[in-house]
């Protein structure tokens, strides 16, 4: 399993839209991508509800954690997606 961790810069946070672009990033990935909040609750990053329901708001800092057979690229590719993208 890797992990990094990202302070959330978008002004709104993880809201509909970036969720939904994290979704379909996550279900195009091969590793199993979980987002976890500072208070330890969690989603699966395909989960689209799931994220939303987290209510991650600009200037958090969320842990994600990549576990499968190609975690190595997965990892890269998730944290180049928050750098782009939240």
């Amino acid at each position: 399993m890797k992990e990094f961790t990202y302070t959330i810069t978008d002004p709104i946070g993880i809201h509909a839209r970036p969720a939904g672009l994290l979704a379909k990033q996550a279900k195009s990935l091969t590793s199993t991508v979980t987002v976890i909040k500072a208070d330890g609750r969690s989603a699966v990053a395909t989960k689209l509800m799931a994220l939303m329901t987290l209510a991650i708001k600009q200037g958090e800092t969320v842990t994600v954690t990549v576990e499968g057979e190609n975690e190595e690229a997965d990892i890269v590719a998730m944290e180049q997606f928050f750098k782009d993208n939240l």
